[in-house]
């Protein structure tokens, strides 16, 4: 896809090109089923893949469910004090270099510094101005009133006031990143809903969503069952244990 022009506030060798967005028809298919982390987490299961993220660790601001690749971005904690920072106006947490490199539909993957806010009121705004789908933050966000009214969601560790400009330093843009202990890298498939975050490595990405799109079958037959008033146990045992 190729390094879009920088802002300059990420150095030029840290920031990398991103793979860019899905053809839209397989993010499609996967809109279709229900259940989506779910169902998506079960198949990372049958694949050995780890990459999911319960909504109890990551917490929404919206129940919105989202489908999109990521763009990747990492913070550390800084030594220096916040308020010499304020004095020298020396910001160097940089989520707007993430943003600036997304295309529309992606997300945005930070891992953060706890604690602390990763990103807040007005970087949402950027992003869902630029047309990021949401965000997913290993650490604090803020001003999360404010991301709901817009109808920007995002996932996070900790919801807090203060601010991480001052306190954080963005080392890397779409190199890889720990995301609860499951590794994510620029262009994985993200799927997000109320109930948890799945992460699909690109390379697995049609064979999870055909292997989804089975097992959707297989639920969806169970559940026409349930609307028959003659079907007994044994036909929900049968259609339970059979194969997928």
């Amino acid at each position: 896809m190729g390094i879009k022009t920088l802002t300059g506030r990420v150095p030029a060798e840290r920031v990398h090109e991103n793979p860019g967005p899905l053809d839209p028809a397989w993010i499609e298919r996967l809109r279709r089923l229900g259940d989506l982390s779910s169902l998506v987490a079960d198949v990372l299961d049958e694949f050995g893949l780890e990459g999911t993220v319960a909504a109890s660790a990551l917490a929404p601001t919206l129940d919105r469910t989202v489908i999109g690749t990521a763009v990747t971005l990492r913070n550390v904690r800084q030594d220096v004090n916040a308020h010499v920072n304020v004095s020298r106006r020396d910001w160097r947490m940089a989520e707007i270099e993430g943003i600036n490199q997304a295309q529309p539909g992606q997300l945005l993957v930070i891992q953060g510094v706890p604690e602390v806010s990763n990103m807040g009121g007005l970087m949402a705004s950027i992003a869902h101005h630029q047309g990021l789908a949401g965000a997913i933050v290993d650490g604090g966000v803020r001003d999360v009133g404010h991301s709901r009214e817009i109808g920007f969601p995002v996932w996070s560790r900790h919801v807090t006031p203060l601010t991480g400009k001052w306190r954080c330093t963005t080392v890397e843009v779409n190199g890889a990143v720990s995301i609860m202990n499951c590794q994510v890298n620029a262009g994985d498939l993200v799927v997000a809903d109320e109930t948890g975050i799945c992460f699909v490595p690109r390379a697995w990405i049609e064979r999870v969503v055909e292997r989804c799109e089975a097992i959707a079958g297989y639920e969806a037959r169970i559940e026409r069952l349930t609307t028959r008033a003659d079907s007994r146990m044994q036909d929900f045992l049968d259609a339970l244990y059979g194969d997928i």
